[in-house]
Order: structure tokens, then C-alpha cells, then sequence
């Protein structure tokens, strides 16, 4: 599963630097999530690394992109033979 910043986003700039993907934008009013670029930190950390960080909580699984793990694993290794991750 992609995840999904909330409308509550404080812009406080945590999340972008974090995100092993670069699948995180500041958008027209909040950081946005590429669902095509995020693999929940899937290959990198045990953890989404932006949800770690968040102070207002604002990040969770968006319901429109479901994935398995198994998916954010390919994922990952399509992005890394890319060169995108």
C-alpha cells in the first residue's frame, strides 16, 4: 500500500528528506506521496520513515493503492534497477 498525507500537514519539511524513494513533494498547499514511488520503506527500513518522523501524525496507508508486501518488494527492486531509489 501506497501511503497518504492528510490535509492536516503542517509543512514542517520532516518527511521529504526521510523518504529513501524521493516519492514525497511538497504539493499546492501540503507534502503529497507518489503512490508509484512509495513502498512503505519496503527494502530500506522496517518502518516507513515518514510516519516515524511526522510530529502531527498526518501520514497513514491510503485505501485507493492497495499493495502486498510482496508487491512493495518488486516495487523496490524496479525502482532500484531504474535508479530511481
Amino acid at each position: 500500500m501506497s501511503l497518504k498525507i492528510l490535509d492536516t500537514c503542517v509543512n514542517c519539511d520532516v518527511c521529504e528528506p526521510v523518504c529513501p524513494n524521493k516519492a514525497i513533494s511538497l504539493g499546492e498547499e501540503y507534502y503529497v506521496i507518489d503512490p508509484a514511488l512509495c513502498t512503505e520503506c519496503v527494502g530500506h527500513h522496517d518502518e516507513p520513515q515518514c510516519i516515524e518522523v511526522c510530529p502531527v501524525e498526518c501520514i497513514l496507508v491510503d485505501p485507493e493503492h492497495t499493495e502486498t508486501r510482496d508487491q512493495l518488494e518488486l516495487k523496490y527492486r524496479q525502482l532500484m534497477k531504474e535508479g530511481q531509489a
